[in-house]
């Protein structure tokens, strides 16, 4: 059985679990939210204790924290970010809109820490000085999605586009028929299809760092609805100072405080563009499903890696399980910024009520699409194989190609040619012999698929 010790909050006496580090507040968000056993991501909780870290630092330099309880403070806090006591933070994420449980367990917890190590501590009066839970949780939310798109997304699109540029340029020259509506188009080469990838990953980066820039203005120091009460006037700005010091980052102080804590506009900006980049991951997923399909009766252009057994009925069967999961990654990533873009919207006057799911769900995309970019590299990109044959013969049987003689004969012919080419399934620089007054080896010059990779005419 569970021992408990007596917590006192504003309400009244709480049986808090003997060995907690919680306290009175924390043990009734657990009792009140028995939801959905997800608990706000590591992430999220080592950004509210980096802003109690700051918030403290800020204090003690404005003299208004004794030096003593400011150590005893940042030293509860670097515990923390060294990822000790991780199972200290229960509360689910269905929780309070403004996150003030999640505020209060860190508070307790920093308060316990700090106590049990020799310092009277308390966790309003001193963790929570200078600051509310309606300015410090969005503010943990601008600063977790900064540092993990910066630490985790960023390098993991990095090392993905690296995978590509490698890739790229070994079939650079390996020719293939391109698609329109799925269906045969001019000839584009491997490489070229996966520059295209690549560059739209550069757009979707330069999307997220733009995104980043508006995130790194912050709205602590507004503590309950913006205007800053009881909190020093400088407190904001030394506030700021002490986390870049920390962050190695650069942070600064929202001018009209009042925005980053009524609404969320930068963070569901954010949640866009994370959105932007699984569509990319999509995109990406689904040409490698269909290039790999078959390997008989698809399109059998590339084989993947073969992972693991596709099937408990059918032996031999591989399936392409890296891109699938991909899908389902970029489909999952999709869902959640739906949920942020509608809780974006329940900013009501001066405080927006829906921040813990904003921030858990914002975590968890940055989470699951810099994983998922990092398998995508590592077991689909960086390994599959091309079947060259069967993509020369494919294209060398394209009908398509005589789009490259209309400038010499006029689409009317040519579409004749490609008419009877598909017709009788022959080649279409057989028909085109037959047809038109050019020789094989003229033909096969301005038929010449890699050539016609490379576009243009003259």
């Amino acid at each position: 059985m569970t021992e408990y010790r007596v917590e006192k909050d504003s309400l009244g006496d709480v049986n808090v679990p003997k060995d907690a580090l919680w306290g009175a507040q924390t043990q009734r968000a657990v009792d009140n939210f028995p939801v959905s056993g997800r608990q706000m991501p590591p992430a999220f909780i080592d950004a509210v204790v980096t802003v109690k870290r700051a918030a403290a630092q800020a204090n003690a330099d404005l003299s208004l924290l004794e030096g003593g309880v400011r150590d005893a403070i940042v030293s509860a806090c670097d515990t923390l970010l060294r990822g000790e006591h991780r199972d200290q933070f229960p509360i689910d994420v269905y929780q309070t809109g403004s996150g003030t449980s999640t505020n209060m367990n860190v508070n307790e917890v920093i308060a316990h820490l700090a106590t049990a190590a020799g310092t009277n501590v308390h966790p309003n009066d001193h963790v929570n000085m200078s600051q509310s839970s309606n300015d410090v949780i969005p503010t943990a939310i601008h600063v977790s999605a900064v540092m993990l798109v910066q630490t985790v997304l960023i390098p993991a699109l990095s090392h993905l586009r690296g995978t590509l540029y490698e890739r790229e340029a070994e079939l650079k020259e390996t020719v293939k028929t391109g698609r329109t509506h799925l269906m045969d188009a001019m000839p584009v080469t491997v490489g070229q299809e996966l520059q295209t990838w690549r560059e739209q990953l550069n757009g979707a980066e330069r999307r997220l760092q733009s995104a980043c820039e508006d995130l790194l203005a912050l709205p602590q120091g507004g503590t309950a609805v913006g205007t800053g009460v009881n909190a020093h006037n400088q407190f904001a700005d030394r506030f700021v100072s002490s986390l870049n010091a920390f962050t190695e980052l650069r942070f600064t102080s929202l001018e009209h405080k009042f925005v980053g804590q009524s609404a969320v506009d930068a963070s569901v900006n954010m949640s866009a563009q994370l959105r932007g980049v699984a569509v990319v991951l999509m995109k990406m997923a689904n040409d490698l499903r269909w290039m790999n399909s078959g390997p008989i009766h698809g399109l059998a252009e590339i084989s993947l890696p073969a992972l693991q057994p596709g099937s408990s009925i059918m032996p031999g069967k591989v399936n392409p399980v890296i891109p699938e999961s991909t899908a389902m990654v970029a489909t999952q990533v999709m869902g959640l910024d739906s949920a942020v873009a509608i809780a974006g919207q329940s900013g009501n006057f001066q405080l927006n009520v829906m921040l813990p799911l904003i921030g858990a769900n914002l975590v968890e995309m940055i989470n699951l699409l810099g994983n998922s970019a990092r398998v995508l590299a590592d077991k689909a990109i960086a390994g599959f194989t091309v079947n060259a044959d069967h993509l020369a013969d494919a294209v060398g049987r394209n009908p398509v190609l005589v789009t490259a003689l209309n400038p010499e004969i006029g689409y009317s012919r040519a579409a004749d040619i490609a008419k009877e080419a598909y017709k009788t399934g022959r080649p279409i620089i057989d028909v085109a012999v037959e047809q038109t007054d050019f020789s094989r080896a003229q033909l096969e010059g301005i038929l010449d698929p890699l050539k016609l990779t490379r576009g243009g005419v003259g």
